[in-house]
């Protein structure tokens, strides 16, 4: 199932969001223009590799906030960025510019740890913002339960449904979990649990308390 678009329009423009599909965008396409021994070199200095981080955690911290702005390849990068399209401008507006980005980078972090928790041996770098979009997703979820998600579904044939946020989100992060314990991807999914779980808990609990309503500032 993929998510078209949802019914929620923002009362704000999600200016951050529009920013972190440029940046991304932009080391894409440095990534793009370098050659393969210095994108190779890139990806190693600066993605995620949780057995150097777990060697020394305060010089190799930084990779935690920089793995998220690398990607593998088009599909890794237009997934990422039509997910944090779709679902990102809500939770931005519902939650003010700084703190959703303050939200989105340590959803990031939070979801190479995890990664790192379950994978701690590994010397492969974990690059890409699914982490942060993850987390978004689970923000979503606990905000907008009931919103409805214009949906494509391959069904012998292309189809197209309206779906709760609720089921939608909850099917994707139960994918998530089922694929985590099969084991044997380069996908890191138990990131993308970690992030759904920051994202789900940061909004249930009030850790992120949504911002006042702009009709509501002076």
């Amino acid at each position: 199932m993929f998510p078209l678009a949802d019914i929620n329009r923002p009362l704000r423009p999600p200016l951050v969001v529009k920013a972190l599909v440029a940046l991304n965008a932009a080391v894409f396409l440095v990534e793009l223009l370098a050659s393969p021994a210095a994108r190779e070199a890139m990806i190693y200095t600066y993605g995620f590799v949780p057995r150097l981080f777990w060697a020394d955690p305060l010089g190799e911290g930084y990779r935690l906030v920089t793995s998220q702005f690398l990607h593998g390849g088009f599909s890794h990068i237009l997934g990422n960025l039509w997910f944090l399209w779709v679902f990102g401008d809500n939770v931005e507006d519902r939650l003010g510019r700084f703190r959703f980005l303050i939200f989105y980078l340590l959803g990031g972090a939070l979801a190479a740890l995890a990664q790192g928790v379950f994978d701690p041996g590994s010397t492969s770098p974990m690059i890409g913002a699914s982490g942060s979009i993850s987390a978004v997703l689970g923000a979503y979820f606990v905000l907008f339960p009931r919103a409805q998600i214009l949906t494509l579904v391959w069904i012998i044939l292309p189809l197209t449904f309206y779906l709760p946020a609720a089921f939608y989100l909850g099917y994707w992060a139960l994918l998530q979990f089922f694929y985590a314990l099969l084991g044997g991807s380069n996908v890191a999914f138990w990131a993308h649990l970690g992030g759904f779980v920051w994202g789900w808990a940061a909004l249930r609990y009030g850790l992120f308390a949504p911002a006042a309503p702009p009709w509501r500032r002076g």
